[in-house]
């Protein structure tokens, strides 16, 4: 079993993938607001990065860029939280969104529209919209949903026992399917608003110019999409694996 222990492996390690925390960084700054600076978001991908050289055990073969790019999202994610970036009235919009969400779905067999979402919500459908535009930035996963109930740990500590690699034990649930399949049950324009911004890495001026439509409405389409994924994956949200 390789273990990350010696000051020279650390530092390579460091250098070596400082240009990925900044990628990361700048990548996850495009979808949030004005008020999000980059360079809080690099120093804490760093620290990020740090814990995952720290950590790493390649004892099952993972890849060490792999873990460490899930190691250092989630630390930029919770300092954004702890930041608190998104307003507390933001995020339970959005849980409004996704129970709306949730509930017809269940009832129409099928993904709603935004116009039954908006009803469901009684909202207008303009209202609802802003709603989305304000919620720009939403997450498919935040840090806390890995938490338990009672506060003991994050998702990735609970995982790392006896030598485990926590990252073998997020990849051996199904939650990687499922989050697979969930975007592929999505409506048509946000399918494919989701492959052009996560797979071809386009940003919302160059996806609305794809469309058709404007930039914000491409920021409402995406925040729309990640509530209909979050809906979909409530059960491996919060109930984590089998």
């Amino acid at each position: 079993m390789y273990t990350v222990k010696g000051k020279a492996d650390k530092n390579s390690l460091l250098t070596e993938h400082m240009p990925l925390v900044k990628r990361l960084a700048h990548h996850m700054k495009a979808k949030l607001p004005p008020s999000v600076e980059v360079d809080d978001l690099v120093q804490a991908g760093m620290i990020g990065l740090l814990d995952a050289i720290n950590r790493y055990e390649d004892n099952h073969g993972a890849q060490f860029e792999t873990y460490a790019v899930l190691r250092i999202r989630g630390a930029m994610l919770d300092e954004l939280r702890s930041s608190d970036w998104m307003p507390r009235s933001t995020r339970q919009n959005m849980r409004k969104v996704e129970t709306a969400m949730h509930e017809l779905q269940q009832r129409l067999g099928r993904p709603p529209s935004e116009s039954e979402v908006a009803k469901s919500l009684k909202l207008s459908l303009e209202d609802y919209q802003e709603m989305l535009a304000d919620s720009g930035g939403h997450q498919l996963v935040y840090y806390e949903d890995f938490h338990d109930d009672d506060g003991d740990g994050n998702f990735l500590d609970r995982y790392a026992v006896d030598d485990a690699d926590p990252l073998r034990g997020l990849m051996d649930t199904d939650f990687r399917q499922a989050v697979i399949d969930a975007i592929e049950n999505l409506p048509p324009r946000e399918k494919l608003l989701m492959g052009l911004y996560y797979e071809e890495e386009l940003n919302l001026k160059e996806i609305g110019a794809v469309m058709g439509v404007s930039e914000s409405r491409v920021s409402q389409l995406h925040t729309q999409a990640v509530a209909r994924l979050r809906t979909a994956l409530r059960e491996h949200l919060w109930t984590g694996p089998a």
